[in-house]
């Protein structure tokens, strides 16, 4: 019987009907589901389709031999951990040798012996078996470990991006613009007066403000831009191949879908609505490297809340 609950499928490959049924018969009593192919190319057409989980093939067919089977379905990416053992009359070590250059796994010889033919079976179905489990933990490891980076780059209140890669991210890219002379901007921007909103209406009533306004930006930015928290009630744009001029309108846009936007209880702010200030500088002008470049920004911002909030400074 199979070393796994799940049956598993055996293709047969012979020429010759009355080995095909022999084989099926052998196979079938012990609980295998068997596919079957006269022919070379219709063996690698039912590989392709049903993936089976070991291969019988036949050395002496029409239209393609089973070394040559044996040779497209090893040299295929999605079909070559399928085991092959090749069955055959031919007993001479220089075809085993060729068998084994075109990928085989095992040999057995007509006439076959029914015992001996199901140990190689079994041998080789639980190679596979330990194979197939092999493949799936390296899958979800990797899957672990994806959700882990994106665990570490994250921020887990909004989902934007965190400074960590923000950092990151921002760094490569001025690199990037040094080699092709490109502009890189920096849009940073803060919500007005949210310790007040926070004080007065609760740190929950905050955090849905805060994961709105990531959600806004997210969804007026282009898929090569990044939004992302930069701590607090602070939030940062980088926009790639965007000089001052179209940071700005960018900047302004989403200054104005803030100010649109009703939020709960924003009334009790002292303006009476929801707004964000913002700052905005631009590679290389205002800076060439990650510091210069970020405190550009942050001063610009500091200068659009001194100035009365709810607008934007780029010089």
């Amino acid at each position: 019987m199979t070393n796994n609950p799940k049956r598993r499928t055996i293709l047969v490959v012979d020429d010759v009907p009355v080995n095909i049924q022999l084989l099926t018969t052998y196979l079938a009593s012990e609980g295998y589901d068997i596919l079957s192919a006269r022919d070379g190319v219709e063996a690698i057409e039912l590989v392709r389709k049903h993936l089976p989980d070991l291969i019988l093939l036949d050395v002496m067919m029409p239209k393609m031999n089973g070394f040559e089977v044996c040779q497209v379905i090893k040299s295929d990416k999605d079909t070559m951990f399928i085991p092959v053992i090749m069955v055959t009359a031919l007993n001479e070590l220089e075809d085993k040798i060729k068998g084994m250059n075109a990928g085989a796994d095992d040999f057995i010889s007509k006439p076959f012996n029914k015992l001996e033919l199901m140990v190689r079976v079994r041998s080789l179905l639980r190679i596979k078996f330990l194979n197939d489990a092999l493949g799936e933990k390296v899958v979800e490891l990797q899957k672990a470990k994806e959700e882990l980076r994106q665990l570490a780059i994250t921020d887990g209140l909004t989902g934007l991006y965190n400074y960590r890669y923000f950092k990151e991210h921002l760094t490569q890219e001025l690199n990037r613009a040094k080699r092709h002379k490109l502009d890189v901007s920096v849009v940073m921007l803060d919500i007005d007066h949210f310790k007040h909103y926070n004080d007065t209406n609760g740190h929950p009533a905050g955090d849905t403000v805060l994961r709105q306004l990531s959600r806004l930006l997210k969804d007026n930015i282009r898929n090569i831009d990044l939004a992302a928290r930069y701590g607090g009630e602070e939030f940062v744009l980088v926009l790639l191949e965007a000089n001052k001029a179209a940071a700005k309108i960018v900047a302004e846009k989403i200054r104005r879908l803030v100010e649109e936007r009703q939020f709960e209880f924003e009334e009790t702010q002292p303006t009476g609505k929801i707004t964000i200030s913002t700052g905005v500088a631009t590679f290389p002008e205002d800076g060439q490297e990650f510091d210069p470049l970020v405190n550009a920004a942050d001063q610009r911002l500091y200068r659009a809340k001194q100035s009365g909030r709810n607008t934007i400074f780029v010089d």
